[in-house]
């Protein structure tokens, strides 16, 4: 072990030392670049893509290109990045992750690496986790890449399918992952090949990395359509369900899982009026309590999701941000409508979808930048292929994080934040108080207006002002109190009057089961070699230490009372709580990865077998092609392998093409197949049925060729959705196969195998059933 950390901590000196070096070189340049005019910097642009339109590499240019984006940044924004900036800039066109201390300048270190893949003119996607931040770095930003000559765009929401294609088209992209992922969904559903937005996926450079490729990746995203009526069975099932008592139902508090106990299941058969539960004819039944058990007793309002204009609107527990649009899967958001009392939306199909892993994997570079990231480090280099690089500090960091003060119960602690936060702003120290859920953040705010201390509060419910709010939070006798919105992309800077008293004060309301939260927020002190603290209050009580062993401490605050302690015990007993769930949320995750690897490969089949039949004007050869394969089926099922002659039964194949929708007047005759064998048999017949179909469609063939693609897109579509409803459905149940002693993985691959080749199957049985059913009216001129 000591010498594997140690190989670690050497490969991380010299990759630094070689980041170091690239740096150096570039800040040789900085006399020659900055003696250039502003066109002859501007030439440069052109002068790096003829030499790389010429043979030579990004490498090739990488120095110098750094050495002028460097410049203009000086130029055009007033900002001249040092010399940790270029290694970050360096470590991400490695495809690698700047870790980057807050107020160091991530989006600043950026362009470099920017520009630099930008000279390929294949297009570079900068993603990050929020329309607001997407449109500031590319006014801000791009003030840089256009000096320079390049073209930057800006892709949203409300944007049309054209002008989206014109951002995409951009040789510079700010976009969110989110929409960015939607279109490449979206791509892949359109019928005509104008109508894609995307040009390709090349090069993604991400901010707040871990944010999106971690803490986002569990949540698929997906596209869904078609109601299913299902809002009468929420009703019933949240009326029962807010009827039960404590013992009806059992909750697992690590898993957050929750089930009915024996005595509940009685009392579901009394009140739905049936005889067994459990019994086959009632599965949908015992869906729709389970989630009403789980909106009910385990989903809580302003922690996971807020009521908002009469709709549950997701909350990131991670953030803080509200996500309009997004809704639980499974019917877990339907429930929740149910439990609140607004408008149940209907469920949905689901049309198409995709992991942020699997797409952001699907780029040729992938790399990113983040304050905290390296606790995370073994999930990046397993499924991203990804180094955490840590970019040491332009000015060492003076911050002091004191130790966690820790109470038997909430009341206690939030006294003595509040007491803090008193003493705190009679002083006149600016400071920061960080909650982990918007109703913590509304408790500190009554707290606070009672204890009549003027403040600020930063959460979902109001992010309208958080311009305003971080803006004004670094000033003297500011309090604010903020969700973990406020950990990201937001730098707070100080006056010279609040350093002198001290800098910002950063005080945690709890610990996050996450340690990179954390960090995040005590990060939000201490930027630039500024002065700052931060302090994390910790109760018994929190969350985090009821699911590991909150109980172990209770007896030794018994003897305490209601004192305030700072135990080294406690606190490394929180690390190791926190280690433990983030080791679980990585299993989910990879978990997870596993299978949507399966639904991975097959995507991949499908779109690029779409985007084939999309790509072609005439796919008559596609249609020949199913009708061997669809052939070859019916031949194969009439054929006895059991004997070794005459074991092709010929009458039977002659019924399944009439099954085909070859009529009985344009069959194959039975004495015309006698004597072949299968594979003769299955080529007399195809060659028969194509030939037929040729001559139906031979006098219009040209006007006949945008509904033969029609046919074959939307076979493929419909069977394409159906598959993944399928799958989704497999995949709930599978994990029942570990009781019958099989691994769920391994069946959920065959089995999803085996579906995929059904589903392939029907859609050339389909298409060709559909080919030779279709009648042609030829008009009278």
């Amino acid at each position: 072990m000591a010498n594997f950390i140690e190989r670690l901590l050497n490969g991380e000196k010299k990759t630094l030392h070689k980041l170091e070096k690239i740096a150096d070189a570039v800040i040789a340049l900085q006399d020659s670049m900055e003696a250039l005019s502003d066109d002859e910097l501007r030439a440069k642009t052109q002068e790096f893509q003829e030499r790389y339109s010429k043979g030579e590499t990004l490498e090739d240019l990488q120095v110098e290109a750094f050495a002028v984006a460097r410049e203009a940044a000086r130029r055009t924004i007033g900002e001249f990045p040092y010399k940790v900036q270029i290694m970050g800039a360096a470590a991400m066109h490695g495809g690698d992750i700047a870790e980057m201390k807050t107020g160091e300048g991530k989006t600043l270190t950026s362009t470099m690496c920017v520009y630099l893949n930008a000279l390929s003119q294949e297009g570079v996607h900068v993603v990050t986790v929020n329309e607001y931040l997407a449109s500031r770095d590319a006014e801000w930003m791009g003030q840089i890449y256009r000096f320079l000559g390049l073209s930057v765009g800006v892709n949203s929401r409300p944007l049309s399918p054209l002008q989206k294609r014109e951002a995409y088209n951009c040789d510079i992209t700010y976009t969110t992952n989110s929409e960015l992922g939607f279109d490449y969904l979206r791509d892949n559903m359109v019928t005509d090949v104008k109508d894609r937005v995307l040009r390709g996926l090349h090069v993604a450079i991400v901010d707040e990395v871990d944010s999106i490729l971690v803490d986002e990746s569990r949540t698929p995203l997906i596209i869904s359509g078609g109601a299913k009526k299902t809002a009468n069975l929420y009703l019933q099932a949240d009326a029962f369900a807010k009827r039960l008592k404590g013992d009806d139902y059992e909750i697992d508090e690590k898993t957050r899982q929750i089930m009915l106990s024996e005595k509940g299941v009685h009392s579901a058969e009394r009140y739905f009026k049936i005889k067994n539960l459990y019994d086959i004819e009632h599965t949908q039944l015992v869906h729709h309590i389970t989630q009403a058990l789980k909106a009910n007793y385990i989903m809580k309002n302003e922690v996971e999701y807020v009521v908002q204009d009469n709709e549950i609107v997701i909350v990131d527990t991670f953030t803080g941000r509200t996500m309009p649009g997004r809704a639980y899967s499974d019917g877990l958001h339907q429930a929740i409508e149910a439990k609140e009392g607004v408008p149940i939306k209907e469920e949905t199909t689901t049309l198409a979808t995709i992991t942020y892993q699997n797409f952001f994997r699907l780029y040729d570079k992938l790399a990113g930048m983040t304050g905290t990231a390296k606790t995370e480090e073994e999930e990046f280099l397993d499924i991203y292929n990804m180094r955490v690089i840590e970019i040491p500090t332009n000015r060492p960091v003076i911050r002091e994080d004191y130790p966690d003060a820790i109470f038997a119960n909430p009341r206690l602690k939030f006294n003595a934040l509040i007491e803090e936060v008193k003493e705190l702003y009679a002083k006149g120290q600016p400071v920061l108080v960080g909650t982990i859920s918007v109703e913590a953040s509304e408790l500190v705010h009554q707290l606070l207006q009672k204890a009549r201390i003027p403040h600020e509060v930063l959460n979902a419910k109001n992010h309208a002002r958080e311009a305003e709010i971080i803006a004004k939070a670094g000033r003297p006798k500011s309090v604010t109190v903020a969700t973990n919105m406020a950990g990201r992309g937001t730098d707070i800077k100080l006056t010279e009057e609040s350093k002198a008293l001290g800098g910002l004060a950063v005080l945690g309301s709890e610990r996050h089961e996450s340690r990179r939260i954390d960090n995040q927020l005590r990060g939000r002190s201490g930027r630039q070699g500024d002065p700052g603290f931060s302090r994390f209050y910790v109760s018994l009580k929190d969350e985090l230490m009821i699911r590991f062993g909150g109980e172990k401490f209770e007896k030794l605050f018994d003897s305490l009372g209601d004192a305030q302690i700072e135990s080294k015990m406690v606190t490394k007993s929180i690390t190791q709580a926190q280690k433990r769930v983030e080791g679980y949320n990585y299993d989910v995750r990879k978990q997870l990865l596993d299978y949507d690897d399966v639904l991975r490969k097959q995507r991949e089949i499908m779109y690029e077998q779409r985007n084939f039949v999309l790509e072609n004007e005439d796919v008559h050869g596609i249609v020949r092609d199913m009708i061997d394969r669809v052939i070859e089926n019916v031949v194969n099922a009439n054929v006895d392998t059991s004997k070794r002659e005459d074991n092709v039964d010929y009458d039977g194949i002659r019924q399944g093409l009439e099954v085909l929708g070859v009529a009985a007047e344009d069959n194959v005759k039975v004495e015309d197949l006698r004597g072949k064998d299968a594979d003769e048999t299955a080529k007399y017949c195809s060659d028969y049925i194509f030939q037929l179909y040729d001559d139906k469609i031979s006098d219009i063939r040209d006007e006949f060729k945008q509904f033969e693609k029609t046919i074959v897109l939307r076979n493929m579509d419909r069977n394409w959705i159906e598959h993944i409803d399928m799958m989704d459905k497999l995949r709930n149940g599978i994990h029942l196969r570990a009781y019958a002693q099989n691994n769920p993985l391994q069946a959920y691959i065959e089995e999803g195998y085996e579906m995929f080749e059904e589903m392939q199957a029907r859609i050339a049985r389909e298409v060709v059933f559909f080919a030779m059913k279709v009648q042609i009216e030829r008009k009278e001129a």
